[in-house]
């Protein structure tokens, strides 16, 4: 019946009884080729129970309901009460339905087979009556296992179980302590990026939202890559902080296209990577940050700046930023699909010059990802609404800013109660002289 033994002495006992032979014979021919298992078999529920104290091992116990005297539902009863652990079925007819609920409920039967049977199906509830008692003797020996394992461990040293338990409480409670202080700090730590990353934005108003929006598009595309989780966190940052380096350069310099710059002016306004590299190199966190920071001007074709990198011997994470950085400017605000189309056909052309080639397809599939598509049909309108009358759903037509000059929401995201929440405490707190312009139809 099994391919392992229960005991590797001893067979597993089936015990059948019916007062008729033939099928007693009819049922030792069907488990012929049936290994591990001794067969004993009784005519009357009276010498099944004469038999039961001889049969060692016995893990299966079969009845006919209709027998002279004894029925199979008394006889499984008796049964029971001798040998709990073996499995019961019941043999009966197709009308003795009452007979098979009686050998369940008092009898304990596993199982009830109807005759006359299916000979497969059988033998198949045979094998499964003997794998349950199988598992029921096993269940007993592991318990009586841990049982007395933990009785000796119990009597082992019972004070240093104490000792131990102690030491476990109060490492736990100093675990939980760090959790707490290492979220606080990655929170604040993620605050104060968020505040540099706003101070560009007061800086320079045509830059409200460029680090944002730079961050998301080049998280999206590490992600599409499956770079690792500290490689996203990384690129995320520097996406964030990746022009901090303006703020040492005067902001009429600052302010101009690169284009038109004289030569001492160019020269200048190209030492803004490294000037942000160097101010995040104080923080060690913040340092594989400051390396792509460096590198976020460096071209494909090793004509950037500051240290001519050319191909793969820019950092990735510099090489990402470089395409999300060309991407936002392109766009200027305006998130458009227009827009956007433009901005993809502008890194197709700096493909393999400026950009890397690999990355290109990249960002045409997962630009859209940072940027919500406007819906351009007629029938919508810009209208400008009081905070009191938003509602979850509408999607902004422009950027939100403070009064202050802070970017609180960009243009095209789609308004949730969270959103709305933050809108009233900010027109509270510090208030823009306008409302909230949101699509609408007309």
């Amino acid at each position: 019946m099994s391919d392992t033994p229960l005991n590797e002495n001893l067979l597993v006992s089936i015990l059948l009884v019916d007062d008729e032979e033939n099928i007693l014979r009819s049922i030792q021919r069907l488990l012929m080729d049936e290994e591990d298992i001794d067969i004993t078999t009784a005519t009357s529920g009276e010498e099944g129970l004469k038999l039961l104290p001889g049969l060692v091992n016995l893990g299966l116990i079969v009845s006919d309901q209709r027998m002279p005297g004894m029925t199979g539902a008394q006889f499984l009863e008796k049964a029971r009460s001798m040998n709990p652990d073996a499995s019961r079925i019941i043999l009966t007819g197709y009308a003795d339905v009452g007979a098979a609920v009686d050998a369940i409920n008092k009898g304990g039967a596993w199982r009830y087979l109807a005759k006359p049977w299916n000979d497969e199906e059988l033998v198949r509830v045979f094998r499964e009556g003997l794998e349950h008692y199988r598992i029921i003797i096993e269940n007993h020996r592991l318990n009586a296992l841990v049982l007395k394992q933990k009785q000796e461990l119990e009597e082992w040293n019972s004070s240093l179980k104490q000792r131990v338990l102690a030491q476990t409480t109060e490492i736990r409670k100093k675990n939980e302590e760090l959790h707490e202080v290492n979220r606080v700090v990655k929170n604040a730590f993620n605050g104060i990026i968020t505040a540099f990353s706003e101070l560009l934005n007061l800086r320079d108003h045509r830059c409200i939202s460029h680090g944002k929006n730079v961050s998301q598009l080049a998280c999206n595309a590490a992600r599409t890559l499956k770079l690792s989780t500290t490689e996203i966190e990384t690129i995320r940052i520097a996406g964030l902080l990746h022009d901090i380096g303006e703020l040492g350069i005067p902001d009429d310099i600052v302010m101009k296209d690169p284009e038109i710059m004289t030569p001492d002016e160019r020269q200048i306004y190209k030492s803004h990577p490294v000037r942000g590299q160097t101010a995040l190199d104080a923080v060690e966190q913040l340092c594989p940050a400051g390396l792509l920071i460096r590198h976020h001007h460096e071209r494909w074709d090793g004509d950037g700046f500051p240290d001519q990198l050319a191909g793969n011997g820019i950092p990735l994470g510099a090489r990402i930023l470089s395409c999300a950085d060309l991407i936002d400017r392109t766009m200027r605000h305006d998130h458009s699909p227009r827009a956007l189309a433009a901005a993809v056909a502008r890194i197709e052309l700096e493909a393999g010059r400026s950009l890397d080639p690999e990355l290109i397809k990249i960002f045409c599939s997962t630009a859209a990802e940072t940027y919500p598509a406007f819906d351009d049909r007629q029938n919508l309108v810009e209208r400008e609404l009081r905070p009191g009358a938003l509602h979850v759903g509408m999607r902004l037509a422009r950027n939100i800013i403070s009064g202050t000059g802070l970017l609180l929401l960009g243009q095209g995201e789609e308004l949730d109660e969270s959103h709305i929440a933050s809108i009233n405490r900010y027109y509270r707190n510090d208030p823009p002289d306008h409302g909230i312009f949101v699509l609408l139809e007309r």
